[in-house]
């Protein structure tokens, strides 16, 4: 289950992932035989709903605020989790470690080699790539049944995946998707046969970890964060992204390689099949490796 101990080890792990730059891939997978991570322990969140007047929805949105703001100071962090805030501060980390994910240059799996509920599907979601198990397992928000909503960021990564009507439509039922349900609605990238679920999530990390660890950033960025601007503003958020790898040393290597080799042999690389076959292959155009 969730709990605080695996919030702290992933915070711990996505940030050494994302600042190394030799730590080019994640795989997650659970060690249980049939499950991928079932969901959050009940009684964590139990006990951190306990203690505290009713608020309205306006006052919870300046709480969650004001846990951010509290993150960000290692002293007041540790000051207020020794109060009732604690629960709240745990769950206001796992959402910046997630967010952390989508904005990495690292390539992070999630190879489900089981169900997933909850903030187990939650995590899945948060992954760049999803790849399932076949078999009787499923993945899905069921946090309704307990009179709850989702809380790990469900309701927003879900409707950018599958789309708002058939995400609201499942999140009121509390009903999970089964790997074919979740393959057809693109809720997850892949599904393979249980032995083999582990090795193909570890290929398709390997495969697309061969590319520019700063430019896929770039491009995670654009597409998680920038996509749900308007046109006007995530033009400019991909712009500005764009201007920064224009000038980048690796960058300016490769395009200059590639005129080079435009010039010398009167054709352009890129729209010759077998120079193209290569460079996805390899990750790149050109002879050195990405930075």
């Amino acid at each position: 289950m969730f709990d605080p101990e695996i919030t702290k080890q992933l915070k711990e792990l996505v940030d050494r992932a994302d600042r190394d730059p030799d730590i080019r891939a994640v795989v997650f997978t659970g060690t249980h035989p049939d499950r991928f991570l079932s969901h959050s322990d009940v009684r964590w969140l139990q006990e951190g709903g306990t203690g505290f007047p009713p608020i309205n929805t306006r006052i919870a949105r300046l709480v969650a605020r004001t846990a951010r703001l509290i993150n960000r100071v290692p002293v007041v962090r540790t000051l207020a989790g020794m109060t009732r805030l604690k629960t709240l501060l745990q769950l206001d980390t796992f959402h910046a470690t997630f967010l952390k994910m989508n904005a990495s240059g690292t390539i992070f799996v999630a190879a489900l080699n089981g169900s997933a509920l909850a903030v187990g599907a939650e995590l899945a979601f948060a992954c760049d790539l999803r790849i399932m198990a076949d078999g009787d397992h499923v993945i899905g928000l069921t946090e309704v049944l307990l009179a709850l909503t989702p809380g790990g960021g469900g309701s927003q990564r879900l409707p950018r995946l599958i789309g708002t009507h058939q995400t609201l439509v499942t999140v009121l039922e509390g009903r999970p998707f089964t790997p074919a349900e979740a393959l057809s609605l693109g809720a997850v990238d892949e599904v393979v046969p249980k032995e083999k679920v582990l090795a193909r999530s570890i290929e398709r990390a390997e495969y697309l970890s061969l590319r520019s660890k700063k430019s896929l950033g770039a491009i995670k960025r654009s597409i998680y964060f920038g996509s749900s601007l308007s046109l006007e503003d995530g033009l400019q958020f991909e712009h500005a992204e764009f201007l920064v790898r224009d000038q980048s040393k690796e960058a300016q290597r490769r395009m200059l390689e590639y005129i080079a080799t435009t010039d010398a042999t009167g054709e352009l690389p890129l729209l010759n099949p077998e120079t193209y076959a290569r460079a996805l292959r390899a990750g790149r155009f050109g002879s050195t490796p990405s930075e």
